[in-house]
Protein backbone atom coordinates (compact mmCIF):
# COMPACT_ATOMS: atom_id res chain seq x y z
CA UNK A 1 0.00 0.00 0.00
CA UNK A 2 1.30 3.48 -0.77
CA UNK A 3 0.89 6.33 1.68
CA UNK A 4 -1.22 9.38 0.80
CA UNK A 5 -0.20 13.03 1.14
CA UNK A 6 -2.70 15.78 0.32
CA UNK A 7 -1.28 19.29 -0.09
CA UNK A 8 -3.36 22.27 1.03
CA UNK A 9 -1.68 25.37 -0.48
CA UNK A 10 -3.24 28.00 1.78
CA UNK A 11 -2.08 29.84 4.91
CA UNK A 12 -3.30 32.85 6.82
CA UNK A 13 0.05 34.42 5.92
CA UNK A 14 3.25 32.89 4.56
CA UNK A 15 6.16 32.80 7.00
CA UNK A 16 9.27 34.72 5.99
CA UNK A 17 11.37 31.56 5.66
CA UNK A 18 8.83 29.38 3.83
CA UNK A 19 9.73 28.11 0.35
CA UNK A 20 6.80 25.68 0.06
CA UNK A 21 4.03 26.42 -2.43
CA UNK A 22 1.18 28.21 -0.69
CA UNK A 23 -0.97 31.34 -0.79
CA UNK A 24 -1.73 33.71 2.03
CA UNK A 25 -5.48 34.06 2.40
CA UNK A 26 -6.07 37.41 0.74
CA UNK A 27 -9.36 38.18 -0.97
CA UNK A 28 -7.76 37.01 -4.23
CA UNK A 29 -6.46 33.71 -2.92
CA UNK A 30 -9.75 32.90 -1.17
CA UNK A 31 -11.26 32.71 -4.66
CA UNK A 32 -8.80 29.90 -5.40
CA UNK A 33 -10.16 27.57 -2.71
CA UNK A 34 -13.19 26.36 -4.74
CA UNK A 35 -10.92 25.77 -7.77
CA UNK A 36 -8.51 23.82 -5.59
CA UNK A 37 -11.28 21.62 -4.21
CA UNK A 38 -12.82 21.05 -7.65
CA UNK A 39 -9.46 20.02 -9.05
CA UNK A 40 -8.68 17.82 -6.05
CA UNK A 41 -12.01 16.02 -6.41
CA UNK A 42 -11.07 15.02 -9.95
CA UNK A 43 -7.51 14.05 -9.08
CA UNK A 44 -8.55 11.94 -6.10
CA UNK A 45 -10.99 10.01 -8.28
CA UNK A 46 -8.38 9.58 -11.02
CA UNK A 47 -5.72 8.28 -8.64
CA UNK A 48 -7.87 5.64 -6.92
CA UNK A 49 -6.40 3.12 -9.35
CA UNK A 50 -2.94 3.70 -7.90
CA UNK A 51 -4.03 2.37 -4.50
CA UNK A 52 -6.48 -0.47 -5.22
CA UNK A 53 -5.92 -1.97 -1.75
CA UNK A 54 -6.15 1.41 -0.03
CA UNK A 55 -3.45 3.56 1.54
CA UNK A 56 -1.23 2.86 4.53
CA UNK A 57 -1.33 6.35 6.08
CA UNK A 58 -2.63 9.85 5.47
CA UNK A 59 -0.91 13.19 5.90
CA UNK A 60 -2.77 16.43 5.16
CA UNK A 61 -0.13 19.13 4.96
CA UNK A 62 0.54 22.51 3.52
CA UNK A 63 0.38 25.36 3.76
CA UNK A 64 -1.91 25.24 6.76
CA UNK A 65 -4.88 22.88 6.38
CA UNK A 66 -6.58 24.38 9.44
CA UNK A 67 -6.51 27.82 7.76
CA UNK A 68 -9.36 26.61 5.53
CA UNK A 69 -12.84 27.78 6.53
CA UNK A 70 -14.83 25.08 8.31
CA UNK A 71 -17.07 24.18 5.36
CA UNK A 72 -14.07 23.93 3.01
CA UNK A 73 -12.19 21.76 5.49
CA UNK A 74 -15.17 19.41 5.74
CA UNK A 75 -15.42 19.26 1.94
CA UNK A 76 -11.73 18.29 1.78
CA UNK A 77 -12.15 15.52 4.35
CA UNK A 78 -15.23 14.17 2.57
CA UNK A 79 -13.35 13.98 -0.72
CA UNK A 80 -10.49 12.03 0.81
CA UNK A 81 -12.64 9.51 2.69
CA UNK A 82 -14.95 9.09 -0.30
CA UNK A 83 -12.14 8.11 -2.65
CA UNK A 84 -9.66 6.14 -0.56
CA UNK A 85 -9.87 3.34 1.95
CA UNK A 86 -7.31 3.02 4.71
CA UNK A 87 -5.37 0.23 6.33
CA UNK A 88 -6.69 -0.91 9.70
CA UNK A 89 -5.59 1.50 12.45
CA UNK A 90 -3.95 3.73 9.85
CA UNK A 91 -2.15 6.82 11.08
CA UNK A 92 -3.98 9.95 9.86
CA UNK A 93 -2.20 13.25 10.43
CA UNK A 94 -3.21 16.85 9.86
CA UNK A 95 -0.87 19.81 10.17
CA UNK A 96 -2.01 23.06 11.70
CA UNK A 97 -0.68 26.27 13.19
CA UNK A 98 -1.60 28.01 16.45
CA UNK A 99 -4.08 30.76 15.76
CA UNK A 100 -5.94 28.67 13.16
CA UNK A 101 -7.38 26.10 15.57
CA UNK A 102 -10.98 26.22 16.63
CA UNK A 103 -13.01 23.78 18.65
CA UNK A 104 -15.30 23.21 15.66
CA UNK A 105 -12.48 22.39 13.27
CA UNK A 106 -10.78 20.00 15.67
CA UNK A 107 -14.05 18.20 16.45
CA UNK A 108 -14.60 17.86 12.70
CA UNK A 109 -11.12 16.37 12.20
CA UNK A 110 -11.77 13.86 14.97
CA UNK A 111 -15.08 12.89 13.39
CA UNK A 112 -13.26 12.08 10.13
CA UNK A 113 -10.77 9.85 11.85
CA UNK A 114 -7.77 12.18 12.16
CA UNK A 115 -5.80 10.60 14.99
CA UNK A 116 -2.55 12.58 14.91
CA UNK A 117 -2.00 16.34 14.90
CA UNK A 118 1.20 18.18 14.04
CA UNK A 119 1.29 21.68 15.52
CA UNK A 120 3.73 24.26 14.11
CA UNK A 121 4.87 25.96 17.32
CA UNK A 122 8.48 26.79 16.26
CA UNK A 123 9.23 28.75 19.45
CA UNK A 124 7.59 29.73 22.73
CA UNK A 125 8.87 33.30 22.40
CA UNK A 126 6.94 36.13 20.78
CA UNK A 127 10.01 38.02 19.60
CA UNK A 128 11.53 35.00 17.88
CA UNK A 129 8.21 34.23 16.22
CA UNK A 130 7.90 37.80 14.99
CA UNK A 131 11.45 37.73 13.63
CA UNK A 132 10.49 35.05 11.08
CA UNK A 133 6.99 36.28 10.26
CA UNK A 134 4.96 33.80 12.27
CA UNK A 135 1.48 35.15 12.91
CA UNK A 136 0.78 33.37 16.19
CA UNK A 137 1.90 34.17 19.70
CA UNK A 138 3.47 31.88 22.27
CA UNK A 139 0.21 32.00 24.23
CA UNK A 140 -1.76 30.84 21.21
CA UNK A 141 0.61 27.88 20.94
CA UNK A 142 -0.02 27.02 24.59
CA UNK A 143 -3.76 27.36 24.08
CA UNK A 144 -3.55 25.16 20.99
CA UNK A 145 -1.88 22.30 22.83
CA UNK A 146 -4.45 22.52 25.62
CA UNK A 147 -7.35 22.51 23.16
CA UNK A 148 -5.97 19.48 21.33
CA UNK A 149 -5.70 17.58 24.59
CA UNK A 150 -9.14 18.69 25.74
CA UNK A 151 -10.70 17.38 22.54
CA UNK A 152 -9.08 13.99 22.83
CA UNK A 153 -5.97 14.06 20.63
CA UNK A 154 -3.58 11.51 22.12
CA UNK A 155 -0.90 11.68 19.42
CA UNK A 156 0.47 15.21 19.08
CA UNK A 157 3.65 16.41 17.39
CA UNK A 158 5.16 19.81 18.16
CA UNK A 159 7.48 21.44 15.62
CA UNK A 160 10.30 23.55 17.03
CA UNK A 161 13.04 25.42 15.15
CA UNK A 162 16.59 26.29 16.16
CA UNK A 163 18.91 28.73 14.42
CA UNK A 164 16.24 31.47 14.37
CA UNK A 165 17.29 35.12 14.09
CA UNK A 166 18.14 36.35 17.57
CA UNK A 167 17.88 32.94 19.19
CA UNK A 168 20.32 32.21 22.01
CA UNK A 169 21.03 28.89 23.66
CA UNK A 170 19.06 30.07 26.67
CA UNK A 171 16.01 30.88 24.55
CA UNK A 172 16.29 27.54 22.74
CA UNK A 173 16.40 25.65 26.03
CA UNK A 174 13.36 27.57 27.26
CA UNK A 175 11.29 26.53 24.21
CA UNK A 176 12.34 22.89 24.45
CA UNK A 177 11.63 22.74 28.18
CA UNK A 178 8.20 24.24 27.73
CA UNK A 179 7.43 21.80 24.92
CA UNK A 180 8.47 18.91 27.18
CA UNK A 181 6.18 20.17 29.91
CA UNK A 182 3.21 19.26 27.70
CA UNK A 183 4.57 15.73 27.18
CA UNK A 184 3.80 15.56 23.44
CA UNK A 185 4.07 12.11 21.91
CA UNK A 186 6.37 13.44 19.18
CA UNK A 187 8.75 16.36 18.65
CA UNK A 188 10.31 17.57 15.39
CA UNK A 189 13.33 19.85 15.83
CA UNK A 190 14.49 21.57 12.67
CA UNK A 191 17.35 23.92 11.96
CA UNK A 192 16.34 27.06 10.06
CA UNK A 193 17.22 26.89 6.36
CA UNK A 194 17.68 30.13 4.44
CA UNK A 195 15.95 29.50 1.10
CA UNK A 196 16.55 31.78 -1.86
CA UNK A 197 13.50 33.78 -2.88
CA UNK A 198 12.08 34.02 0.62
CA UNK A 199 11.73 37.32 2.50
CA UNK A 200 14.05 36.09 5.25
CA UNK A 201 16.79 35.25 2.74
CA UNK A 202 16.43 38.64 1.11
CA UNK A 203 16.55 40.38 4.47
CA UNK A 204 19.54 38.57 5.91
CA UNK A 205 21.43 37.65 2.73
CA UNK A 206 24.34 35.35 2.09
CA UNK A 207 26.93 37.83 3.30
CA UNK A 208 25.85 37.90 6.94
CA UNK A 209 28.75 37.49 9.31
CA UNK A 210 27.02 34.83 11.36
CA UNK A 211 29.94 34.13 13.66
CA UNK A 212 29.69 37.59 15.20
CA UNK A 213 25.91 37.57 15.42
CA UNK A 214 25.09 35.47 18.45
CA UNK A 215 27.80 32.81 18.69
CA UNK A 216 30.84 33.85 20.70
CA UNK A 217 29.10 37.03 21.86
CA UNK A 218 26.22 35.00 23.29
CA UNK A 219 28.61 32.85 25.29
CA UNK A 220 30.41 35.91 26.65
CA UNK A 221 27.15 37.59 27.69
CA UNK A 222 25.65 34.51 29.30
CA UNK A 223 28.84 33.80 31.26
CA UNK A 224 28.85 37.42 32.43
CA UNK A 225 25.20 37.21 33.40
CA UNK A 226 24.21 39.82 30.82
CA UNK A 227 20.93 39.68 28.93
CA UNK A 228 19.95 40.55 25.40
CA UNK A 229 17.76 43.53 24.68
CA UNK A 230 15.26 43.41 21.82
CA UNK A 231 17.62 45.22 19.49
CA UNK A 232 20.27 42.55 20.03
CA UNK A 233 17.78 39.83 19.16
CA UNK A 234 16.33 41.26 15.98
CA UNK A 235 18.34 39.74 13.16
CA UNK A 236 21.47 37.88 14.23
CA UNK A 237 21.60 34.21 13.24
CA UNK A 238 23.29 31.72 15.54
CA UNK A 239 26.49 30.49 13.91
CA UNK A 240 26.99 26.87 12.86
CA UNK A 241 28.81 25.95 16.07
CA UNK A 242 26.03 27.31 18.23
CA UNK A 243 23.40 25.53 16.12
CA UNK A 244 25.33 22.28 16.53
CA UNK A 245 25.40 22.89 20.29
CA UNK A 246 21.64 23.53 20.23
CA UNK A 247 20.98 20.24 18.49
CA UNK A 248 23.39 18.29 20.67
CA UNK A 249 21.84 19.66 23.87
CA UNK A 250 18.32 18.89 22.62
CA UNK A 251 19.22 15.30 21.73
CA UNK A 252 20.61 14.68 25.21
CA UNK A 253 17.70 16.43 26.93
CA UNK A 254 14.97 14.61 24.98
CA UNK A 255 16.58 11.20 25.34
CA UNK A 256 16.84 11.83 29.08
CA UNK A 257 13.11 12.64 29.03
CA UNK A 258 12.32 9.26 27.44
CA UNK A 259 12.12 10.21 23.76
CA UNK A 260 13.68 8.04 21.05
CA UNK A 261 15.84 9.95 18.57
CA UNK A 262 14.66 7.80 15.68
CA UNK A 263 15.48 10.20 12.83
CA UNK A 264 17.93 13.07 12.49
CA UNK A 265 15.30 15.72 13.31
CA UNK A 266 12.58 13.64 14.97
CA UNK A 267 11.95 12.29 18.46
CA UNK A 268 9.10 10.15 19.74
CA UNK A 269 7.91 8.42 22.84
CA UNK A 270 8.07 4.64 22.28
CA UNK A 271 5.42 3.57 19.76
CA UNK A 272 4.70 7.09 18.48
CA UNK A 273 7.19 7.35 15.60
CA UNK A 274 5.54 9.01 12.59
CA UNK A 275 4.55 6.08 10.39
CA UNK A 276 3.86 8.26 7.36
CA UNK A 277 7.33 9.79 7.34
CA UNK A 278 8.96 6.45 8.11
CA UNK A 279 7.51 5.27 4.81
CA UNK A 280 9.41 8.00 2.95
CA UNK A 281 12.65 7.30 4.75
CA UNK A 282 12.37 3.54 4.17
CA UNK A 283 11.83 3.97 0.44
CA UNK A 284 8.16 2.95 0.32
CA UNK A 285 5.78 4.19 -2.39
CA UNK A 286 3.66 7.29 -1.92
CA UNK A 287 0.95 9.37 -3.54
CA UNK A 288 1.12 13.16 -3.32
CA UNK A 289 -2.01 14.97 -4.48
CA UNK A 290 -2.97 18.61 -4.82
CA UNK A 291 -0.94 21.46 -6.39
CA UNK A 292 2.74 20.78 -5.79
CA UNK A 293 2.10 17.21 -4.62
CA UNK A 294 4.82 14.65 -5.41
CA UNK A 295 4.20 10.94 -6.06
CA UNK A 296 6.60 8.04 -6.49
CA UNK A 297 5.22 4.70 -7.66
CA UNK A 298 7.09 1.87 -9.37
CA UNK A 299 10.21 4.04 -9.79
CA UNK A 300 8.21 6.79 -11.54
CA UNK A 301 8.26 10.17 -9.81
CA UNK A 302 5.95 12.98 -10.79
CA UNK A 303 5.22 16.41 -9.39
CA UNK A 304 2.05 18.43 -9.80
CA UNK A 305 2.19 21.99 -11.02
CA UNK A 306 2.50 24.62 -8.28
CA UNK A 307 -0.37 26.75 -9.54
CA UNK A 308 -3.98 26.26 -8.45
CA UNK A 309 -5.50 27.61 -11.67
CA UNK A 310 -3.21 25.55 -13.90
CA UNK A 311 -3.87 22.50 -11.72
CA UNK A 312 -7.63 22.97 -12.03
CA UNK A 313 -7.47 23.65 -15.78
CA UNK A 314 -5.42 20.54 -16.54
CA UNK A 315 -7.77 18.28 -14.65
CA UNK A 316 -10.84 19.80 -16.32
CA UNK A 317 -9.17 19.14 -19.66
CA UNK A 318 -8.66 15.51 -18.57
CA UNK A 319 -4.89 15.94 -18.41
CA UNK A 320 -2.54 15.09 -15.60
CA UNK A 321 -1.71 18.30 -13.68
CA UNK A 322 2.05 17.86 -13.95
CA UNK A 323 4.71 20.53 -13.76
CA UNK A 324 6.98 21.20 -16.73
CA UNK A 325 9.31 18.30 -15.87
CA UNK A 326 6.44 15.81 -16.12
CA UNK A 327 7.21 12.24 -15.11
CA UNK A 328 10.69 11.07 -14.26
CA UNK A 329 11.70 7.42 -14.46
CA UNK A 330 14.25 6.89 -11.73
CA UNK A 331 17.31 4.83 -12.59
CA UNK A 332 18.38 1.96 -10.38
CA UNK A 333 21.36 4.06 -9.26
CA UNK A 334 19.09 6.95 -8.27
CA UNK A 335 16.83 4.64 -6.27
CA UNK A 336 19.80 3.10 -4.45
CA UNK A 337 21.23 6.52 -3.65
CA UNK A 338 17.88 7.72 -2.27
CA UNK A 339 17.58 4.60 -0.11
CA UNK A 340 20.98 5.35 1.42
CA UNK A 341 20.43 9.11 1.84
CA UNK A 342 17.01 8.75 3.44
CA UNK A 343 17.59 5.48 5.27
CA UNK A 344 20.76 6.66 6.99
CA UNK A 345 18.85 9.57 8.52
CA UNK A 346 17.05 6.93 10.57
CA UNK A 347 18.47 5.56 13.78
CA UNK A 348 17.69 2.07 12.46
CA UNK A 349 19.82 2.76 9.37
CA UNK A 350 19.72 0.68 6.17
CA UNK A 351 19.25 -3.08 6.20
CA UNK A 352 21.81 -4.99 4.14
CA UNK A 353 19.24 -7.75 3.57
CA UNK A 354 16.45 -5.40 2.45
CA UNK A 355 18.84 -3.51 0.15
CA UNK A 356 19.84 -6.76 -1.54
CA UNK A 357 16.20 -7.89 -1.83
CA UNK A 358 15.17 -4.61 -3.43
CA UNK A 359 18.15 -3.98 -5.70
CA UNK A 360 19.82 -7.36 -6.20
CA UNK A 361 23.25 -6.22 -4.97
CA UNK A 362 25.14 -5.78 -1.73
CA UNK A 363 25.32 -2.11 -0.74
CA UNK A 364 28.98 -2.62 0.24
CA UNK A 365 29.78 -3.56 -3.35
CA UNK A 366 28.05 -0.38 -4.60
CA UNK A 367 29.19 2.14 -2.00
CA UNK A 368 32.44 0.61 -0.80
CA UNK A 369 34.42 3.68 -1.82
CA UNK A 370 32.19 6.02 0.18
CA UNK A 371 32.33 3.81 3.27
CA UNK A 372 36.11 3.52 3.00
CA UNK A 373 36.56 7.30 2.74
CA UNK A 374 34.81 7.78 6.07
CA UNK A 375 36.00 4.62 7.82
CA UNK A 376 38.76 6.30 9.82
CA UNK A 377 36.42 9.05 11.00
CA UNK A 378 34.01 6.45 12.37
CA UNK A 379 31.07 8.04 10.51
CA UNK A 380 29.32 4.73 9.91
CA UNK A 381 28.69 1.81 12.23
CA UNK A 382 27.40 -1.68 11.52
CA UNK A 383 24.80 -3.00 13.94
CA UNK A 384 23.91 -6.56 13.02
CA UNK A 385 22.20 -6.44 9.62
CA UNK A 386 22.18 -2.65 9.48
CA UNK A 387 24.47 0.15 8.40
CA UNK A 388 23.91 3.25 10.53
CA UNK A 389 25.24 6.78 10.70
CA UNK A 390 27.15 7.57 13.86
CA UNK A 391 24.85 9.84 15.88
CA UNK A 392 27.62 12.31 16.67
CA UNK A 393 27.58 13.33 13.00
CA UNK A 394 23.85 14.12 12.93
CA UNK A 395 24.32 17.88 12.52
CA UNK A 396 26.50 17.42 9.41
CA UNK A 397 24.58 14.40 8.12
CA UNK A 398 23.43 16.11 4.92
CA UNK A 399 26.99 16.81 3.82
CA UNK A 400 28.05 13.22 4.43
CA UNK A 401 24.99 11.66 2.82
CA UNK A 402 25.45 13.67 -0.37
CA UNK A 403 28.46 11.42 -0.98
CA UNK A 404 26.05 8.66 -2.00
CA UNK A 405 24.86 10.68 -5.03
CA UNK A 406 27.05 9.40 -7.82
CA UNK A 407 28.99 7.39 -5.25
CA UNK A 408 28.29 3.97 -6.75
CA UNK A 409 31.32 2.01 -7.80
Amino acid sequence: MPSLYVHVPFCIQKCDYCAFYSHGLTNYSKELIPLYLEGLEIELANRQKDAPQGVSSLFIGGGTPTALPLDNLEHLLKLITRNFSFAERAEKTTEGNPGTLTREKLILLREYGINRFSLGVQAFDDKLLSNVGRIHSAQQARDGVLLLRTLGFTNINLDLMFGLPGQTMSLWKTSVEEALSYRPEHLSLYGLMLEEGTPLYDRIGEGLDRAESTGAEEVRREEAGESYCDGDRDQGLPDDDLQADMQEWAVERLEKAGYIHYETSNFALPGFECQHNLGYWRGEEYLGLGPGGVSCLKRVRQKNVEDVRAYWASLHEEKEPLDEEGKEILSLEECMAERMILGLRLREGVSFTKFREDFGVDLRDIYGDVLERYRYRDCFVIQGDRLCLNEKYAFVANGILREFVGGAG
